[in-house]
C-alpha cells in the first residue's frame, strides 16, 4: 500500500533524476514552475501528448477564474502534486490505515493527513471517487490551511467541496472540484497516499503521480510528468515565438494557415523565423533558442506533411 513512503515514491517516479523532497517526490526547480506560469495549456500539452502521455488533462470548474474581466491574470495554479486516493469506508481497511497514520504521528481525519503534509507550492490531487454528497474534501477551514501551507498552491478534488462562500474569500490559491454540497465529509477511508491517482471517468480520465507539475487554467488541469518539464518548457517557448511569427506571416499573406500548421517547417520558413527573431523586437526574448533540431527535421524530409497537433 502506498502510504507516503519515500522508497515507494522514488521507485514510482524513477525516471526523474534530479533533486527530491524528503517524502521522495521529485523536486522540479522553482524556475520551471515560474516559466510554466507564463505558458498556455496548448503549449504545455503538445510536448507530452506526442510522447504518449495522452491522459494528462481533465476539464474541471475552479474556485477562482484564471483571468479577470479585463483579461489580466487572476489566479493560475502551478505546483507540485501530493496525491491521495479514497474509497467508501470499510472497518478493517479503515483500522489498518489508521494504524499506519498513528505510526507516523498523524492525527485528525484521513483528509487532514494529506493537508498537514503540504509544503510550499504543493497541490493536493485527490481522487475522492466522485463522492460529492458527504464527500466534501475541502471547506473553509481546510482551504485556509492549504493557503497557509502552500502559499500559491491549491487542490484538485475529484469529489466535493463545501463552504463555497468562505472558500472564495481565500485569495492566491485555486481549487478545482467536481461538485458542491453542504454536507460534511463522512464515510470514507484512505486507499493510498502519494501513489498513482486517477481522476475522471473512461476516456476522459487523467492520471497523476506524486511530484507531477499541476497546471490549472480556465478549462481544467494538466498533469506534467517531472522528467518532461525541461523539454516541455523549451518546446513551449518555441511554440510561443512560432505563433507570433506565424500570425504575422498569415496577416502579410506570405504563408497559408496550412503551411504554418505543419508540424515540421521547411528550411525556408525556419530561415525567415530566425531572421524575424533576430530583427523584430517581439523576438528579443527568444534569441537564445537553438533551432538546430528543427533544421535537422526539415532536411530529413519532415513528417510527411502532417499538421501540427
Amino acid at each position: 500500500m502506498y502510504f507516503n513512503n519515500p522508497e515507494d515514491v522514488i521507485a514510482l517516479t524513477s525516471q526523474w533524476k534530479g533533486e527530491r523532497f524528503p517524502d521522495g517526490r521529485p523536486k522540479v526547480p522553482d524556475f520551471y514552475l515560474d516559466e510554466i506560469r507564463k505558458m498556455t495549456l496548448e503549449e504545455l500539452w503538445k510536448p507530452i501528448f506526442v510522447q504518449g502521455y495522452e491522459n494528462q488533462f481533465l476539464a474541471m470548474p475552479s474556485l477562482h477564474p484564471e483571468f479577470k474581466e479585463d483579461g489580466s491574470l487572476n489566479c493560475k495554479m502551478i505546483g507540485r502534486a501530493v496525491t491521495a486516493a479514497y474509497a467508501p469506508t470499510r472497518p478493517d481497511l479503515a483500522a489498518y490505515t489508521r494504524s499506519l497514520a498513528d505510526a507516523k504521528g498523524m492525527s485528525g481525519t484521513p483528509n487532514q493527513w494529506v493537508i498537514d503534509s503540504l509544503g510550499d507550492r504543493d497541490v493536493a490531487v485527490i481522487d475522492m471517487y466522485d463522492k460529492i454528497y458527504k464527500g466534501t474534501f475541502l471547506g473553509g477551514n481546510l482551504t485556509t490551511a492549504v493557503k497557509t501551507r502552500t502559499h500559491t498552491g491549491g487542490a484538485v478534488i475529484w469529489g466535493g467541496i463545501r463552504d463555497i462562500e468562505q472558500m472564495k474569500k481565500v485569495d492566491g490559491i485555486n481549487v478545482y472540484y467536481r461538485g458542491i454540497d453542504p454536507t460534511p465529509i463522512r464515510d470514507f477511508t484512505l486507499l493510498s497516499f502519494n501513489g498513482p491517482v486517477r481522476l475522471g471517468q473512461g476516456e476522459h480520465a487523467a492520471v497523476c503521480l506524486p511530484g507531477d507539475i499541476v497546471y490549472g487554467c480556465s478549462g481544467g488541469v494538466l498533469f506534467i510528468p517531472p522528467q518532461l518539464v525541461v523539454e516541455v518548457v523549451e518546446n513551449g517557448v518555441k511554440t510561443q515565438v512560432k505563433d507570433i511569427f506565424g500570425f504575422e506571416m498569415i496577416a502579410q499573406n506570405r504563408f497559408t494557415t496550412a503551411q504554418i500548421d505543419l508540424n515540421v517547417w521547411t528550411e525556408e520558413m525556419l530561415d525567415l523565423l530566425v531572421d524575424f527573431i533576430k530583427t523584430d523586437p517581439r523576438g528579443a526574448e527568444y534569441r537564445d533558442l537553438d533551432w538546430s533540431h528543427e533544421y535537422a527535421l526539415a532536411r530529413a524530409g519532415g513528417d510527411g506533411g502532417q499538421s501540427a497537433l
